[in-house]
């Protein structure tokens, strides 16, 4: 097996101490880290790769646990509308033309910004075909937990995804046999439900016995925006979190992505079923409203980062969102000690693995666990000087300083040159593709400005 040496960087480890190294290094042999920090000369070999990392960060991979890969041709098709206009409207019309093709295509276009933004292992919240996103995960050598987008119910679902709650519960197993474990084991296949608008309490009882016999997890959108709660309220009796709390279904293997619209009593259920949060602040504040994400983590929840997908935050750079998960919630609170640098970064790391059920694997660069780690480049105008590199890293750097990136011990990226994936030919095909697709879709979005198509001669 290959060794590989990164040496003389600042270990940022995110262990169980928090441990940095100031010189350090870490120390790789096939898809494990051997060792992290001063590393014995007899452990390394004489043909290991040693890169040296002198000046530079070495992080964990940055883990972003809600992402739709099959949205990612659909980038600025919703932009200033609420959100069941966004839905009903751009996006559920979008994805309901897509081919197999489109979501490859869609999907490598979303994997290349990742890499390129420090993420190693995301969440797919779940699009409809499912094959297309693992073929493209497969090539990018990123690790996944994927999904398939289920909903039994609905008003204004179109026609192609109507469907009963026995057969939205038979493809997800089929995709389960077809995609779990694939990859290397980089790939995992979880069960997905859209949102309470969209689900049958039949198809959420019986989603959770086929997490907990598959022993993985759920991801749902919960409590997004003020209408859900209502919704619930009148068809349920109850809003959201509470419902899903009388049907059983939280626990500790429950995603809950958004988490706006919560109560105090809310925050005490998935406090009390150790239920995992999904914090998309960029994707939040364009529409949905403002977590409470301080009140979450006092409570002992563990909350991750997301980005959401393409259309509705358009920026797929979990740097971003570190730095404005950092920003809001002072804002709000009008508490600047609230969610600190160190707190984001856990949030993009560690916390992120506890809520993939993959904190025995990733989220840490300690021994025995996977390589999955970034090298980021401090040395830009707008990262310098360097005098608290945590602060820095959240406050400051973005993600054109992510200069090289590994999973499970393979380079995505070196020096900025992703390796994995023809970043030139994806993005043309993106744009091929998404051209056609709205078209197909018969989506026209309004005119901002006057567009003259034969200028007059001035």
């Amino acid at each position: 097996m290959q060794q590989i040496l990164i040496k003389n960087g600042l270990v940022i480890t995110m262990n169980s101490q928090r441990q940095v190294f100031d010189v350090g290094s870490v120390l790789i042999e096939g898809e494990r880290i051997l060792a992290v920090g001063r590393i014995a000369p007899e452990m390394i070999r004489e043909d290991a790769e040693v890169v040296d990392a002198r000046g530079k960060i070495i992080l964990p991979g940055l883990i972003n646990t809600h992402v739709h890969l099959s949205q990612q041709l659909a980038r600025g098709i919703g932009d200033d509308v609420d959100l069941l206009t966004w839905l009903r409207q751009r996006i559920w019309p979008y994805e309901s033309n897509m081919d197999l093709e489109d979501s490859y295509v869609s999907s490598l276009a979303c994997c290349l910004e990742l890499i390129k933004s420090g993420v190693t292992t995301f969440a797919e919240a779940g699009g409809q075909e499912v094959d297309g996103m693992g073929r493209a995960v497969t090539e990018s050598g990123l690790r996944a937990n994927l999904a398939r987008s289920t909903m039994d119910c609905g008003i204004g679902l179109p026609t192609r995804w109507q469907e009963s709650t026995q057969v939205a519960l038979a493809k997800q197993e089929e995709l389960f046999a077809r995609w779990h474990g694939q990859a290397e084991g980089r790939i995992r296949f979880w069960f997905s439900l859209r949102t309470i608008f969209n689900n049958s309490d039949e198809l959420i009882t019986r989603t959770k016995v086929l997490a907990d016999q598959y022993r993985v997890g759920i991801h749902m959108h919960v409590a997004e925006v003020l209408e859900e709660i209502q919704f619930a309220r009148e068809s349920r009796g109850l809003p959201t979190v509470e419902h899903l709390a009388k049907l059983g279904v939280l626990d500790s293997n429950f995603l809950a992505v958004h988490t706006v619209w919560l109560t105090d009593k809310e925050i005490d259920l998935f406090a009390l079923h150790d239920v995992k949060v999904s914090h998309n602040p960029g994707a939040a504040m364009k529409v949905l409203g403002f977590a409470r994400v301080p009140e979450m983590l006092d409570r002992g929840i563990p909350v991750s980062i997301g980005t959401d997908g393409a259309p509705c935050n358009n920026r797929m750079d979990m740097m971003s969102e570190m730095y404005l998960t950092s920003l809001i919630h002072k804002g709000r609170t009008l508490n600047p000690q609230v969610v600190p640098a160190e707190k984001v970064l856990e949030m993009a790391t560690i916390n992120g693995a506890r809520c993939l059920l993959w904190e025995d694997e990733i989220g840490s660069l300690e021994p025995g666990k996977k390589a999955d780690l970034i090298i980021i480049n401090p040395q830009s105008p707008s990262s310098l000087p360097l005098h608290d590199p945590i602060a820095n890293l959240v406050y400051a750097m973005n993600s054109s300083n992510i200069e090289s990136s590994m999973c499970n011990g393979q380079w995505l990226m070196r020096d900025r040159q992703v390796l994995t994936l023809c970043e030139e030919e994806i993005l043309q095909l993106a744009q091929e593709r998404a051209t056609a697709l709205i078209k197909k879709a018969g989506i026209t979005l309004p005119s901002r400005f006057p567009v003259l198509t034969n200028p007059p001669v001035a």
